[in-house]
């Protein structure tokens, strides 16, 4: 690998970090750089590799949150838990449904969701009442097994989609949902490393080094989440879904 494409992996994976430990999204940052700068290896390896930097960028900003606030474990661990599973039924599905099919449907969901929450000024600045303890377990167990299936099988935006469900669904303030869904990601991250791992396709030396640049990135992205609150994800998520809908509307229009 030339000296220019290791130092542009390394400022993707401080990127990405920073912006995953925020709002979700670290992916359409790292995955296409990975892409570019590693042309001769296979898909399975760029993604594996992807996921290897990226597990601990999610983990480090996971305990961070969970060191400053009180993270909803009643939502996080059912929803991590389902999400670790389905993952493995999602990127079994790759081979019997294409993308090409899902792609259009999760750029009108993403539109959907950019659209709601950027119309309610006071969505998610604000945690809201609890839902009873039984029905918050089924509806984390029935969120995780779909935004899990959606991480393995496609990807994008899995993060994004992740924090808007907590603070729609679980009545969940920004900075919250975000600790929650630092959970879900480490899980799903797991559950793909799982598979990556015993079948070869990770570039250990080259995903180690983008983990390092990507903690730092979570360091500072949780950091300033944790300082300047619901308010400041907020306007960061409405930032990553913008980028996500342009991204994904390219892939499938152009």
């Amino acid at each position: 690998m030339a000296e220019v494409d290791l130092i542009l992996l390394l400022a993707a994976a401080l990127f990405a970090g920073f912006v995953d430990a925020v709002a979700g999204g670290g992916g359409l940052i790292q995955v296409p750089t990975l892409l570019m700068a590693l042309p001769a290896e296979s898909p399975a390896t760029v993604f594996g590799t992807n996921k290897l930097a990226s597990i601990f960028g999610t983990g480090n900003a996971a305990l961070r949150y969970a060191r400053r606030i009180a993270l909803p474990w009643g939502v996080a661990l059912p929803a991590a838990l389902a999400a670790f599973a389905f993952s493995f039924a999602g990127a079994a599905a790759v081979a019997w449904l294409p993308k090409e099919v899902v792609r259009p449907l999760v750029l009108g969901l993403l539109v959907l969701v950019m659209v709601y929450t950027a119309a309610r000024p006071n969505f998610g600045v604000v945690s809201g009442a609890r839902l009873a303890p039984g029905r918050e377990r089924r509806l984390a167990l029935l969120a995780g097994a779909v935004l899990g299936f959606y991480d393995g099988f496609f990807g994008p935006g899995a993060g994004s989609f992740m924090i808007f469900a907590f603070v729609r669904f679980f009545r969940l303030d920004f900075l919250h949902a975000s600790s929650a869904a630092k959970v879900v990601n480490f899980s799903t991250n797991a559950a793909a490393l799982a598979y990556f791992i015993p079948s070869g396709h990770v570039l250990w030396v080259t995903g180690l080094a983008m983990a390092v640049f990507n903690i730092a990135g979570a360091l500072l992205g949780s950091r300033l989440a944790l300082r300047h609150g619901s308010s400041f994800v907020r306007w960061v998520f409405i930032a990553v879904a913008s980028i996500l809908i342009a991204r994904l509307g390219y892939d499938t229009f152009a």
